[in-house]
């Protein structure tokens, strides 16, 4: 736990000290901010709920593509400046390399949430919302966050270019995002198992304030499965 808490604060700290990832949280927080006063407060007359919904559906789509652009620099950065191999020499695990790295995005992710809730607040304050809504979609948000990071630290421990780790992160992202519609074209048991891969379909409840187990387990292995997969990336390119 040391070893994690000392690369995390590293981390972090680069994080807070360069200006790239302010830019991707304030380019977020701009779009966020214009969709949601385009389309989830349109001129119609709508219930809070169904507008805070509206909110949690369009910053989940936000949060997925941001931890993209979040987490491409975790580790293909250290690779591109020769650092890692410093990591490498040090009595460092690899798992705590990567849970390390993954931990110091999320929690600077987190300051993106923290930005958001004005719009929450705007909602409560001109109309009636429920307290667990709101806490079960930013839950459902930082699933979805943690997700979108644990994709984007193996597409980074997968190349030295921190380019090809968005593009091969984005893939990867969206092709979970469109499983939905590869469901369409297909018949059961197929479209059951297509539908279950899709994170989607897996927010769609937390944007309505409900909380379930089994989409709560799907980003949980997800994101375990990510970075274990990271984890033996690095690994397997320890000993070449």
């Amino acid at each position: 736990m040391k070893n994690i808490s000392l690369i995390t604060r590293r981390e972090l700290q680069a994080y807070l000290r360069t200006m790239s990832g302010y830019i991707i949280i304030a380019v977020m927080l701009f779009i966020d901010g214009l969709l949601f006063n385009a389309f989830a407060v349109p001129g119609t007359a709508k219930k809070s709920s169904e507008v805070l919904a509206d909110f949690f559906t369009l910053t989940s789509g936000i949060t997925m593509v941001g931890a993209v652009f979040l987490s491409m620099r975790l580790i293909a950065e250290e690779r591109q400046t020769g650092t890692l191999a410093l990591l490498y020499s040090s009595p460092i695990h690899d798992l705590e390399i990567v849970l390390g790295k993954f931990l110091a995005a999320l929690l600077f992710l987190c300051l993106f949430f923290l930005s958001t809730s004005y719009m929450p607040i705007l909602v409560a304050v001109y109309g009636k919302v429920s307290v667990g809504h709101i806490f079960a979609g930013y839950f459902g948000l930082l699933l979805v966050g943690a997700t979108g990071l644990a994709i984007g630290t193996f597409g980074s421990a997968l190349t030295k270019s921190q380019v090809v780790a968005a593009v091969l992160s984005g893939v990867m992202v969206l092709a979970l995002t469109t499983c939905w519609l590869l469901a369409k074209v297909t018949e059961r048991p197929l479209t059951d198992v297509i539908n279950g891969l899709a994170w989607w379909g897996h927010f769609d409840s937390f944007r309505t304030g409900l909380v379930h187990v089994k989409h709560v387990a799907y980003f949980c292995l997800v994101t375990f499965l990510a970075l274990f997969a990271a984890t033996r990336v690095l690994e397997a390119r320890r000993w070449r």
